[in-house]
């Protein structure tokens, strides 16, 4: 049992890591699954749906919450490419539209979704994932040269801090 779960007295959590896409879990072993700004991280996000889908018990729920594509194409291309100059194991921010399809063709039936704005300070969010300083000072370049929609948009700071937008969808598995 990991050492913080143990000082809080919890004796009932198991931990595992596995890759989204081959999770490793009996079917029909949940009745919820969660996943708070991950998503973006998986390979294959069709086939973690598909087996989030497959591990879930009839009725059971998925909750996904993460940062999401603005789903037009001079701010999708500016966003990726910032996250993926932080944090290469970044994959893709999917816009709500893109979530919906890949949920629907996983089998997964949305509930609720729900979009809202992040405002991300920058010298912490890139200090949360150790982004090298050739790499940080890339993003204050890029950051620098964005058209002025961009800027806008992202409500981009002098200090490189924006706001993104985020996403929260609620989906069941049929029963």
């Amino acid at each position: 049992m990991p050492p913080r779960q143990k000082e809080k007295g919890f004796s009932n959590i198991v931990t595992q890591q596995g890759y989204a896409e081959t999770l490793p879990f009996a079917d029909a072993s949940f009745d919820v699954v969660i996943s708070r700004y991950s998503a973006h991280h998986w390979h294959n996000v069709g086939q973690a749906l598909r087996e989030v889908k497959r591990v879930l018990k009839p009725g059971g729920v998925i909750i996904v919450m993460d940062v999401m594509s603005p789903g037009h194409p001079v701010r999708d291309v500016w966003l990726q490419t910032v996250e993926a100059l932080r944090d290469t194991s970044h994959v893709r921010n999917y816009s709500s539209g893109e979530w919906l399809t890949l949920a629907t063709e996983a089998g997964l039936v949305v509930n609720q979704l729900l979009t809202d704005r992040l405002p991300l300070e920058f010298s912490s969010w890139v200090a949360r994932m150790r982004t090298p300083e050739p790499l940080v000072e890339a993003i204050r370049l890029y950051q620098q040269s964005a058209s002025a929609e961009v800027k806008a948009y992202f409500e981009l700071q002098e200090d490189g801090s924006f706001t993104s937008d985020t996403i929260l969808f609620e989906a069941h598995k049929a029963v």
